[in-house]
């Protein structure tokens, strides 16, 4: 006499509850991570950007033989922030504007660039 046996296969209820638990704390150990590294990383490349301003800065200062206490506006070292003749405005990354001018306080050639957007991106 043949006996049928049937099993039947899946995961029990348990076993699901388990590795979605298993998958939660790893999302909570995970975003705050993610949201960490990506402010460093804007704060990096605004940090970037004040520097690549204070280049253009001067270096329009040595092309025009401009005095100490001289303020460039932003067309006069745009030349110098890029490729071209025109260059790139470069912007901070928390500026949902994307432009230059509300971004960025060029200052005087004796002062650094500051950002307008995060008193802690800070040219040193």
């Amino acid at each position: 006499m043949k006996l049928n046996k049937v099993t039947k296969a899946g995961f029990t209820l348990v076993e699901i509850m388990i590795v979605v638990a298993i998958i939660g704390l790893l999302a909570a150990i995970a975003i705050p991570n993610f949201v960490r590294a990506r402010t460093t990383a804007q704060q990096n490349a605004c940090i970037n950007n004040l520097r690549q301003i204070d280049g253009a800065k001067q270096q329009w200062a040595l092309e025009t033989k401009a005095a100490a206490t001289a303020t460039p506006v932003l067309t006069d070292i745009q030349p110098y922030l890029g490729r071209g003749t025109n260059g790139t405005q470069p912007a901070c990354p928390l500026d949902s504007t994307q432009t230059a001018a509300v971004s960025y306080n060029i200052k005087d050639l004796q002062n650094p660039p500051t950002c307008q957007m995060n008193s802690n991106h800070i040219l040193l």
